[in-house]
């Protein structure tokens, strides 16, 4: 039997540990979460979150010295596998809109029955399709009478600032988020309000007033620790109250500037109805022999093709999109039919990193996307012609993917490549569809190929060679 090994991202929480130990999720619940846990897992309001997929599923475990190094802990749970891991700044606006009023209405419910959450990390909600759903067990602890909301400025740094900046000044929170991994200062929020929002009800008190004291805490950090000291009291119905008024704010909160190049792409294209449907058919038919449990679409729009995919043999579907209106409306069609389609923000010319403290807190794209098939349309010129990136070099990288897949490549016949040459020099003379065939032949078998628009766009499905495949081909 292998050995455990931590989660490095768990190292914060003095309450426990993850751990990993052949292919299972298991929590310590140490000494000093013993207390908390112990008084809010018989909790009705717990079971009922839990029944209903809105809080991760725990199991106590009497095997425990055997599965984890640690001594001395009070319990070991055993939680399910989350299908694909995120992190908020991979989130598209919907999605971190619906997991800070997922955090908000999960506060307010279990408040009736004296639990609160112990901090408002965006990092504690992931989502399993389009249901978020809180993974810290051990964030849950008894409700203090009189007890501030210790959660708030974590709160606002990681939920509301990154989603008003997208509300107040149509600039994405995905790029500074992913360079502050605690999320976006209030400071810097309020220094970007317009004036004609200062005097919101809504801004001074979450964005506005929290600067200034910050700023006052620095030029006078005696009177601030003395302020805290005087342990000022909020009842219950203001804790109550505080949280409503926060979530009826969010769940309101709209876009700016929502209009984007790719929104409409799947409305919009240069693929008549006939290549549409060919292209549909090719998917559906790679999907139902393949079968796989996961499968990535990068260049996913609006989901079309992963819907396809799922509707034909694919267990769960995570997909790629750098466009924020393509990802809103494919998170919103994959919440309203309840489907296993988890859209997702990137830049596939510069993936989320390895990051955070010894640049293991948080795992990068490469780490987390090894899947059973992977599928890549209308991608790769977006890579080798907008970026510079040698065709070589993203067939290799897509092919790393998965042992399956599906590559579409565009010709610079193609009317969208002609745009995208319009207004510069052509120097990509190594750009043909013989040194594609070529550079996926090196790495995997082509199963088979179906030219599928005037143009000249053609579909490859691969299948990657095993090590011994190589050794025999004499590579």
């Amino acid at each position: 039997m292998s050995l455990s090994y931590p989660e490095p991202g768990s190292y914060r929480d003095p309450s426990g540990r993850i751990f990993y130990k052949d292919g299972r999720v298991l929590r310590t619940v140490t000494e000093y979460g013993r207390h908390a846990y112990e008084k809010t897992r018989g909790s009705r309001a717990v079971w009922e979150a839990v029944n209903d997929g809105r809080i991760i599923d725990s199991t106590e475990l009497n095997d425990a010295d055997e599965l984890c190094p640690t001594t001395g802990d009070a319990y070991v749970l055993e939680h399910p596998r989350i299908p694909f891991i995120s992190y908020p700044y991979e989130w598209s606006f919907r999605q971190l809109q619906a997991a800070a009023v997922h955090h908000l209405d999960l506060q307010i419910e279990l408040l009736s029955e004296d639990i609160a959450l112990s901090d408002a990390s965006a990092y504690n909600v992931q989502f399993v399709g389009s249901k978020p759903i809180l993974i810290d067990r051990l964030s849950l602890v008894p409700y203090q009478p009189g007890q501030l909301w210790f959660g708030h400025r974590q709160f606002c740094e990681q939920f509301l600032n990154p989603l008003l900046l997208r509300s107040l000044t149509g600039i994405p929170h995905n790029d500074w988020f992913r360079g502050s991994l605690e999320g976006i200062p209030t400071k810097h929020i309020a220094s970007l309000v317009p004036l004609g929002k200062l005097l919101s009800w809504n801004i001074l008190s979450h964005v506005v007033l929290p600067s200034k004291l910050d700023a006052k805490s620095l030029s006078a950090p005696d009177a601030a620790i003395a302020r805290v000291n005087k342990k000022p009291h909020l009842s219950r119905l203001g804790y109550e109250g505080l949280l409503r008024q926060l979530r009826n704010w969010i769940f309101h909160l709209r876009p700016k500037n929502s209009k984007t190049t790719w929104g409409t792409y799947a409305e919009d294209n240069t693929y008549s109805d006939d290549e549409a449907v060919q292209k549909r058919q090719f998917i559906s038919e790679f999907s139902s022999a393949v079968r796989p449990n996961k499968l990535i679409d990068l260049g996913c729009n609006t989901g079309n093709y992963s819907i396809a995919a799922l509707q034909s043999g694919a267990s769960y579907v995570i997909g790629f999109d750098f466009d924020q209106t393509a990802l809103d409306r494919a998170f919103s069609r994959a919440s309203e039919a309840n489907l296993n389609f988890l859209p997702l923000w990137l830049d596939a010319a510069n993936p989320s990193p390895k990051q955070g403290w010894d640049q293991s807190e948080r795992s990068g794209f490469s780490d987390r996307s090894r899947v059973d098939a992977v599928i890549a349309l209308a991608f790769e010129h977006h890579l080798s012609l907008a970026k510079n990136i040698p065709l070589k070099n993203v067939v290799d990288w897509v092919i790393d993917i998965a042992p399956e897949g599906i590559i579409e490549f565009v010709p610079k016949d193609d009317e969208t490549v002609q745009r995208m040459l319009a207004l510069r020099d052509d120097i990509f003379s190594e750009y043909s569809i013989e040194a594609f065939r070529n550079f996926i032949s090196e790495r995997a078998k082509i199963v088979t190929e179906k030219t599928i628009s005037k143009s000249g766009r053609t579909l490859f499905w691969f299948s990657r060679y095993s090590y011994d495949e190589k050794w025999r081909a004499g590579a």
